[in-house]
């Protein structure tokens, strides 16, 4: 049960809810999707029962088991064109077609060791996940070291502290303006090695629509010129 903090507070949003409604309605069963995950039932209740929250790592774990992108622990996935009755309640139409949030009751998913996600986007695009994550001091994307893994491609955006991203490779350093993309089944941690506060924008494709995906939806290859594009890094590290 590596990687998940134990929390006797409820989820301000309701995470572990999501996530129960997210298996049932996929036909699995608790047992089974806990075995897939190497974690005990116990575990996995506690996570649904809001008892324990889930490391980055774990939540990505999850959602890749049940089949659905991070964005479903927000919003109910099962759209093609989005519209205020699948967004959150601070959610309007001033405009035919146009969807704006003001983001007065907009809560951010809380996981283990402080880190949030907030979604950005109004309402799910299908095969698009924009959200922005915050990283207090000495957060990482999974405690025990372990890197994350998982179907699509990834586009990050520092917007204030700095990030260290580790891969098999080597790490690289981005502070405030700096950005980087890669395919997201290339093996990936996001650490927060400073002492302040570390912020970012996160764009996530699903395979489909994955920079150089030719193949059928699954496909996660990476891009046939460039794995990993960077903008602004203070530092690259190879290991």
């Amino acid at each position: 049960m590596t990687g998940d903090n134990v929390d006797d507070t409820s989820l301000p949003t309701q995470i572990g809810t999501r996530l129960r409604s997210l298996r049932t309605a996929s036909g699995r069963s608790l047992a089974s999707v806990a075995q897939e995950l190497g974690i005990s039932s116990s575990a996995l209740s506690q996570i649904e029962t809001g008892v324990m929250k889930p490391s980055v790592q774990r939540l990505v774990e999850l959602v890749g088991v049940l089949g659905v992108p991070v964005s479903a622990i927000f919003d109910d996935v099962a759209v093609a064109t989005p519209r205020p009755g699948a967004a959150g309640a601070d959610v309007a139409e001033p405009v035919p077609g146009v969807l704006v949030s003001r983001g007065e009751e907009a809560r951010p998913a809380h996981l283990g060791e402080g880190v949030t996600y907030r979604q950005l986007s109004p309402a799910p695009l299908r095969g698009v996940t924009l959200f922005e994550s915050t990283y207090p001091p000495g957060a990482s994307s999974s405690p025990d070291g372990e890197m994350l893994v998982h179907a699509g491609y990834d586009c990050g955006h520092v917007v204030a502290g700095e990030l260290t991203f580790e891969f098999a490779e080597g790490s690289v350093r981005l502070g405030p303006g700096g950005s980087l993309s890669f395919a997201a089944s290339r093996p990936h941690r996001v650490v927060n090695a400073t002492d302040e506060v570390a912020v970012s924008i996160w764009l996530t494709l699903d395979a489909a629509g994955a920079p150089g995906a030719a193949g059928p939806a699954g496909s996660d290859a990476d891009p046939p010129q460039e794995a990993s594009a960077l903008q602004g890094a203070t530092a690259a590290l190879p290991e």
